[in-house]
């Protein structure tokens, strides 16, 4: 075997050009391949940090009706009487569940028009209800002024903390903090300006993408205002039932960890809370249900899959091609050594000795080609990432499939050719010129 691989590299680089050319379709091959699932995969890398938070691990258990998540405010009030009202032990009981961590009740609103500061009004702003730990789930922190403290829900202070778009976009470069915006009517002084910890944007490249990563924003404004939940009734006129947000032990436990604390607060619904319309439309039943967010993942990234494995296959085309050089230039080599075949084998060298001899030269030259193709394709695929800005993520199983499929071509293709060569007649194959 050692032998024959050093008969195999003499023989390629005896004929550099020749053996170049020959491999350069096997190169452009695999250097597409290496390039299409690099990219691939670092596109699906950045749907499912997009998605999940790139480790935030958090899922929201939201009310809905029919499979549609639905807002507290179409919901009757006869209808919002018969869900939980969460509570302190109830939300102990649910940190106690299987893979929850951190868990957080939380009302929230979107309101189109009713937040304004002076003569500035914003649309779409979401209103959200809660204590501190939303803030400190949702991983933000403090750009000025300060978090709630427990006065501001014992005595039901009417203060309200903002985030950075809300900022920009009402204030207009003034500073907020200790001024007075109004929400639905209500003064409320800002005590705070609120910003995530990970302010990466995610990356969108289609309106698909927006809609499945925003959900319920993709309509409305990314702005925040966070109040005391101690103050939403005098806001919104009633106690609306709460939404919770989980956070999981790890990525993997998301889609458990939502489940569980789905199935608690379900088993908390009277069974006879139901959702309608004016449209005289059959009436659901009203339950929490999680983002299934681990799906949208898994959607968006079989979209892209499907993709690749298109692109893939054209980029085989040019293996195939690379193949049957392979073949034809190995016929080629078979010709000019019919004279050493046959000294070969009037010597005494066995059909499987000269067969192996080729196929291990056909195997030896594919694999060169396969490994600088792959050297190609890394570098093809950063090229394609500074250029058209699109993430990169080496695939190591890839590469070890690329140079061990080119091998594979090469015994395929050399088969041919080292059958012909260990079926030479050695008389004949002496006196050939």
């Amino acid at each position: 075997m050692f032998e024959n691989i050093r008969l195999s590299f003499q023989g390629i680089f005896g004929h550099k050009m020749r053996s170049f050319l020959t491999m350069l379709g096997i190169i452009i091959g695999i250097a597409a391949i290496i390039a299409i699932v690099s990219t691939i995969k670092g596109t699906n890398d950045q749907i499912k940090d997009n998605l999940i938070g790139a480790g935030n691990n958090l899922v929201n258990v939201k009310l809905s009706s029919g499979g549609y998540d639905i807002s507290v405010n179409e919901m009757p009030e006869e209808t919002m009487s018969k869900l939980p009202i969460i509570n302190g032990d109830m939300i102990n009981e649910m940190k106690d569940l299987e893979d929850v961590k951190d868990i957080c009740a939380y009302h929230d609103s979107v309101l189109y028009e009713g937040v304004s500061y002076k003569d500035n009004g914003l649309t779409g702003v979401k209103v959200i209800g809660s204590d501190n730990s939303y803030l400190t789930i949702n991983s933000y922190q403090v750009n000025s002024g300060r978090f709630f403290v427990p006065d501001d829900f014992s005595k039901h202070r009417n203060v309200c903390i903002i985030d950075r778009d809300t900022s920009d976009s009402l204030f207009e470069g003034e500073t907020p903090v200790d001024k007075t915006i109004i929400i639905k009517g209500m003064p409320f002084i800002v005590v705070g300006v609120v910003s995530p910890e990970d302010e990466a944007e995610p990356v969108i490249n289609s309106i698909e993408e927006y809609q499945t990563i925003y959900g319920d924003d993709f309509y409305s404004g990314t702005g925040k205002v966070i109040i005391p939940d101690e103050c939403w009734p005098d806001v919104f006129a009633y106690d609306q039932p709460y939404q919770v947000i989980v956070k999981a032990n790890s990525t993997e436990s998301i889609s458990s960890a939502g489940k569980v604390v789905e199935e608690y607060l379900n088993s908390m619904i009277d069974t006879s809370s139901s959702f309608g319309n004016d449209m005289g439309e059959e009436q659901e039943t009203v339950k929490y249900k999680r983002e299934n967010t681990l799906e949208k993942v898994k959607a968006l990234q079989d979209i892209s899959n499907s993709t690749s494995q298109q692109l893939i296959w054209v980029a085989s085309i040019s293996l195939l091609v690379g193949g049957i050089g392979v073949m034809n230039i190995m016929l080629v080599s078979v010709t000019e050594r019919t004279r050493e075949i046959g000294l070969k084998k009037a010597l005494g060298a066995r059909k499987k000795v000269i067969l192996g001899q080729f196929l291990t030269e056909a195997a030896v030259l594919t694999s060169i080609g396969g490994i600088i193709g792959v050297g190609a394709g890394i570098g093809l695929s950063y090229f394609i990432s500074n250029v058209a800005s699109v993430p990169v993520a080496i695939s190591v199983p890839a590469i070890i499939v690329s140079v061990g499929f080119s091998m594979v071509i090469g015994i395929v293709f050399g088969l041919l050719p080292s059958v012909k060569a260990a079926n030479l007649n050695p008389i004949d194959a002496l006196r050939y010129e």
